[in-house]
């Protein structure tokens, strides 16, 4: 199960508003979703939650770039909105590689041979290196680990977040209670 929450920093502090993923696609989705939630351009933090499996946080500010902060990776690969979090810059890989791969994915048969070509053998060979596959994603922390350091929060109590993480930060950044109310 997902909790996601919009928390849009104004004169007055915080305002909450659940937030409804069905609509956000990519990355670009959810910056516009932010973007439209905020108030003069102001700090807009996006929260998303997957029942203590992983958390991700995204801070759009203005017409910045967002700033992405995701607590284990190889958990939010495995997941619909983990996946538009983990951009190819973060993971490391050239940005599109994706598509390309998916393309010769689609030349290639089931059994990993070409069409009309003979399947020589469907088990990899003993000494093939799994840690140099491109697609792999890395186990634990990912993103920018200073993105709430000027709310109230460090990168060390950013890293050091286990259960209820989004609790914990929204206290840090002065927004629990309207959280709360939004939970």
């Amino acid at each position: 199960m997902y909790f996601a929450a919009l928390l849009a920093r104004t004169e007055d502090g915080w305002e909450a508003s659940d937030t409804e993923l069905d609509d956000v696609e990519t990355l670009s989705d959810l910056t516009d979703l932010a973007r439209d939630a905020s108030v003069d351009e102001d700090t807009v933090l996006v929260y998303i939650e997957q029942e203590d499996a992983w958390f991700g946080v995204v801070r759009v500010d203005g017409e910045e770039d967002p700033r992405i902060y995701v607590s284990d990776a190889s958990a939010a690969a495995r997941s619909s909105y983990g996946e538009i979090l983990l951009t190819d810059e973060m993971l490391g890989r050239e940005p599109g590689a994706e598509d390309e791969i998916a393309a010769l994915e689609e030349l290639v048969g089931l059994d990993g041979t070409e069409d009309g070509e003979p399947n020589r053998s469907a088990a990899a060979p003993a000494d093939q290196d799994d840690s140099t596959d491109p697609d792999a994603v890395p186990a634990g922390p990912i993103g920018e680990l200073g993105l709430l350091a000027d709310l109230g929060m460090s990168e060390k109590e950013l890293l050091t977040l286990q259960t209820d993480a989004l609790a914990e930060i929204a206290e840090a950044v002065g927004a629990a209670e309207v959280l709360e109310s939004v939970r």
